[in-house]
């Protein structure tokens, strides 16, 4: 590929932070080199509109720090939205709404996702690594566990083989008691940004009213909030961009939608807007063996509005594993090198977050959300910033 030096585009660094709350402050994100804060409005209720007011305030803090907000992660959609019941239309009217705020402030690029009640799930929040760095981890036989004997959600035997059932009891019996309450609390943690973890009582609530809503069901009433968001969208300049399932494959027997390559063609084909595209999540889409994550970029670069970049290792079919940024099963040297020329192709500068990072030792014990240690994420982006100039020398 034959670039100009004066013409290479580089990806924009960026790093989250869950707001005043979050015990890692800002002047220490600014203090890793990057330019952009992901970050949203965690305070306000799920469903009720962002004013434009409560946008330029966490504006002004983060500009006052030194930095922009460059992606709103996540704008959330009303559990009503994904179940097409109750309120939902008027939680769509208010998602516009808070689009267009958005819009008034200048925020371009909006992450959100469709999992129904859990955002995301691991097993082991601590999984130890060789060198005593922590890791997160998620193993289907603890799963199993928790689904069949902890929770014990309603006709869960269901849903397993006789086989699994049999698999995860001989795993629980090798739990201490407190092996089991702390898988229960890592399994239910909640959404991000908040400390607050679910009940027994909250979750199987929630579960029942998903208990007629299939992956076809899902998908059709993610395909028309789109139809009714994606065009707003468009005409103001915002680029909407969901987070793949994570992990990519049912959990609580509900239903997942965006964990595959033709899960991403069936959205993409029915509403075929740009602003209608894709938080390219490689540890999210890259924990499913069968997903090709440079022929995503290949079939869906032009959709691709935002870059989370981390790496997975699949011990075998039921555990994987975080590992570090540049080491795992996902090939991110190739990755990296497809996202660079995209970059240079569209001419524009593609928003990216080391996604998680393991957990040193000089942070332990300190106040921070799973994944979110300050030098395991600063430690990724230093080694995915020293990969891209690299590629960048090689292709000029």
């Amino acid at each position: 590929m034959d670039f100009k030096k004066e013409e290479m585009i580089r990806i924009q660094q960026t790093m989250r932070w869950f707001g005043p709350n979050d015990a890692i402050a800002l002047k220490d994100i600014r203090q890793c080199g990057v330019t952009g804060i992901v970050t949203a409005l965690h305070g306000i209720p799920v469903g009720e509109i962002w004013p434009i007011e409560a946008i330029k305030a966490r504006q002004e803090i983060i500009r006052n720090a030194g930095m922009e907000w460059t992606v709103i992660e996540s704008l959330p959609v009303h559990e009503d939205i994904k179940k097409a019941n109750g309120q939902y239309l008027q939680f769509i009217e208010n998602y516009k709404i808070s689009l267009k705020n958005v819009a008034e402030c200048g925020i371009k690029v909006v992450t959100y996702n469709f999992m129904p009640i859990l955002d995301w799930v691991r097993t082991d929040h601590a999984f130890e690594n060789p060198d005593g760095s922590k890791a997160l981890l998620y193993n289907q036989v603890a799963f199993n566990y928790f689904d069949l004997f902890l929770l014990k959600r309603p006709n869960v035997e269901n849903d397993y083989s006789d086989e699994d059932k049999q698999i995860a009891l001989a795993y629980g019996n090798t739990l201490s008691q407190a092996e089991k309450e702390l898988l229960f609390k890592n399994v239910l943690l909640g959404l991000p940004g908040s400390k607050v973890n679910f009940t027994v009582e909250q979750i199987l609530a929630l579960l029942d009213n998903y208990k007629d809503i299939d992956n076809e069901t899902l998908r059709k009433n993610l395909i028309y909030f789109l139809s009714e968001v994606a065009a707003i969208a468009e005409e103001l300049g915002i680029k909407l961009a969901i987070h793949p399932d994570d992990p990519p494959f049912s959990v609580m027997g509900l239903p997942r939608i965006v964990s595959t390559e033709s899960d991403l063609k069936m959205i993409f084909d029915a509403v075929p807007l740009n602003a209608n595209g894709l938080c390219y999540c490689t540890g999210s889409l890259g924990a499913h063996p069968n997903n090709d994550l440079e022929k995503i970029i290949d079939d869906y670069g032009d959709r691709i509005h935002f870059l989370h970049i981390r790496n997975v290792i699949r011990d075998n079919e039921a555990i994987f594993r975080e590992s570090e940024h540049l080491y795992g099963d996902n090939p991110i040297e190739n990755i990296m090198e497809k996202l660079i020329v995209l970059i240079q192709k569209r001419k524009v500068s593609l928003p990216m977050r080391p996604d998680h990072g393991f957990l040193h030792s000089i942070e332990e014990g300190k106040e921070q959300y799973p994944g979110y240690s300050l030098v395991g994420r600063l430690k990724g982006l230093a080694e995915l910033r020293g990969l891209e100039m690299g590629i960048l020398h090689k292709l000029k």
